[in-house]
C-alpha cells in the first residue's frame, strides 16, 4: 500500500472572471504555501514533489518545497475548466456566474451537472474522461513509489474523493466546496482500489494567528 498525499493549490485570483485570470497565486496564496513547506519539512518531509502543469500549481509546489527537491509535472493533475463549463451554463440556461461566494454552492452543483449529462459540446473533455485521467495520474504516482507530494486543485481532489466512497455528482459538489487552499488530502490504494484515509487538513494553519489566512477561493 502507497499512501499519497494530495494538496490543492494556494489562493489564486479569487476575483478572475477567465482561466488565464485565474491561474496566478495570490500573496497570502504563497505564504500559505511557505508554511505548508514548512509544517511538512518539521513533520517528516518528501521525496519528490509532482503538481500539474498549471501556473497556480506549479507555483504552490515551488513554493511549499523548501529544500528543494525534484518537481515533476503531469497534465493529468489539472483542473476541469469551470470557467469555460460556466460559459456554456449561462448560454444554455442563462444562469451567469456567481458574484459572492453564498452563490457559488448552488452554481458548482449545476455546473457539475451540465458536465456529467454530457452539455458541454462533442469537444470538451467528458466528465467520466476528467474521473479516468485524474485516477490514472494517481495511480502512476502511486506506483512510483512513497514519498510523494501531488499539488493539484479543487475538481481533482473532489473527484478522486468521490470515487473512493462512492458518491454520486450531488455529493461531489459539496465536496468542491470544502477543499481550502493548502488543504492536504491523504489516500491509498488497497488491492487495486482507492481509499481516502484523510480530507481537508490543514495543520499549518491552525495556530490562532493563522484562522484569517484559511480561505477557499
Amino acid at each position: 500500500m502507497t499512501e499519497l498525499t494530495l494538496i490543492r493549490h494556494g489562493q489564486a485570483n479569487s476575483g478572475a472572471r477567465s482561466e488565464s485570470d485565474y491561474d496566478r497565486l495570490s500573496p497570502l496564496g504563497r505564504q500559505q504555501a511557505m508554511w505548508l513547506g514548512e509544517h511538512l519539512r518539521q513533520t517528516g518531509g518528501f521525496d519528490r514533489v509532482i503538481s500539474g502543469t498549471l501556473q497556480r500549481q506549479k507555483e504552490t509546489a515551488a513554493a511549499l518545497n523548501l529544500d528543494g527537491r525534484q518537481h515533476l509535472t503531469d497534465p493529468r493533475l489539472n483542473e476541469l475548466d469551470y470557467f469555460f463549463l460556466s460559459d456554456v451554463l449561462q448560454a444554455r440556461h442563462g444562469i451567469p456566474f456567481p458574484t459572492a461566494p453564498a452563490e457559488f454552492a448552488a452554481h458548482v452543483q449545476k455546473v457539475l451537472e451540465l458536465w456529467r449529462q454530457g452539455d458541454a459540446g462533442p469537444d470538451h473533455e467528458s466528465y467520466e474522461a476528467f474521473g479516468a485521467r485524474v485516477l490514472g495520474a494517481v495511480g502512476d504516482a502511486a506506483k512510483a513509489g512513497p514519498g510523494a507530494v501531488i499539488v493539484t486543485s479543487t475538481g481533482v481532489i473532489a473527484t478522486l474523493c468521490a470515487l473512493a466512497l462512492g458518491l454520486e455528482a450531488m455529493m461531489k459538489a459539496r465536496l468542491f466546496l470544502k477543499v481550502g487552499n493548502t488543504s492536504v488530502h491523504r489516500f491509498e490504494f488497497q488491492d487495486g482500489e482507492l481509499h481516502l484515509n484523510q480530507f481537508g487538513a490543514t495543520p499549518h494553519l491552525d495556530y490562532p494567528e493563522r484562522h484569517s489566512a484559511r480561505t477557499h477561493y
